[in-house]
């Protein structure tokens, strides 16, 4: 699952995978490492030092596990190396992107200040990604226990 930051691919996930499916999403990783109620989108630098290395190896077995289980995997620029990785093990690619000028609007509402910039970037490099199975469309809706996103 690519797409910018804030376009809704953790929504997407969680509205699609199939129950006790495996889910490799840094944000729900840091949350599920960090004591109390967290913002999913703002940790400290320990908690995300931790995060990172928990999901290259959650990703590296997931990817293993992936042959009898459904697995997902939540990587919003993934780099060549890993899209080469993915597709020696017969991923499907999905991006979702309900476009620039929403991606930035809930960058400014919803994200810490970085995420705005992240979005630019992912916009720049998105030319390096393999074409898509999905482009999600603003007029789309997913719903979920955790509220719903306009696509």
């Amino acid at each position: 699952m690519t797409g910018p930051p804030a376009s809704g691919k953790t929504t997407y996930v969680l509205n699609h995978a199939s129950p006790g499916a495996i889910v490799v999403d840094y944000d729900l990783l840091a949350a599920a490492l960090t004591a109390g109620a967290a913002d999913t989108h703002r940790h400290p630098r320990p908690v995300q030092q931790v995060a990172h290395r928990a999901r290259r190896a959650a990703v590296r077995e997931g990817l293993r596990q992936a042959r009898s289980h459904e697995v997902w995997v939540v990587h919003s620029a993934p780099s060549p190396d890993a899209l080469a990785e993915y597709q020696a093990h017969h991923a499907h690619l999905i991006t979702i992107d309900p476009g620039q000028d929403v991606v930035l609007a809930r960058c400014e509402q919803l994200r810490p200040p970085g995420s705005r910039d992240a979005a630019l970037r992912w916009y720049a490099q998105r030319d390096h990604l393999p074409p898509t199975t999905l482009h999600a469309q603003s007029d789309i809706t997913v719903s979920n226990d955790h509220g719903s996103r306009d696509w």
